[in-house]
């Protein structure tokens, strides 16, 4: 890899990274409330308005106030009410399932029509059998039919 492009890339990395450090020390509350789960009707903050969500909501401004990160607050949150309060589950133990399970069921999808394509192409050769030759006679005639028409 050129130095030029290897060059590109680390600025690149680095202007991606900025905002994202910056998100972690300094989070919005839209942005915290769109990443919770109300634990009464079950959808994010940003969409209920049950009185759980709000006391939740007020939670995440005065956090954010005090100077706490993002994941200061979510942890305090997740202690208070589990895990189930996040709306995207964590990476590790058990909530792996909830990552791999959709891709390993689309390999396995994939695979499937793969097999049954595979044996449907074989099913079809098979029915087809060996080509056995036209009749000299026939050839000829058919021959003759297809040259009237040119």
């Amino acid at each position: 890899m050129s130095a030029g492009r290897l060059a590109a890339l680390a600025v690149a990395a680095l202007v991606l990274a900025a905002p994202a450090a910056a998100s972690e020390t300094r989070p919005t509350a839209a942005e915290l409330e769109s990443e919770l789960v109300c634990p009464v009707c079950e959808t994010t903050l940003d969409t209920s308005d049950a009185p759980i969500a709000r006391r939740m909501k007020a939670f995440i401004r005065a956090r954010i106030a005090a100077g706490d990160t993002k994941s200061e607050i979510k942890a305090k949150l997740v202690d208070q009410f589990g895990s189930t309060v996040l709306a995207v589950p964590p990476r590790k133990g058990f909530d792996w399932v909830a990552w791999i399970l959709p891709f390993a069921g689309l390999a396995a999808g994939a695979a499937a029509v793969a097999v049954v394509a595979w044996r449907w192409s074989r099913v079809r050769r098979e029915e087809d059998g060996p080509v056995e030759p036209l009749d000299p006679a026939l050839e000829r005639r058919v021959d003759d039919e297809l040259a009237r028409f040119e």
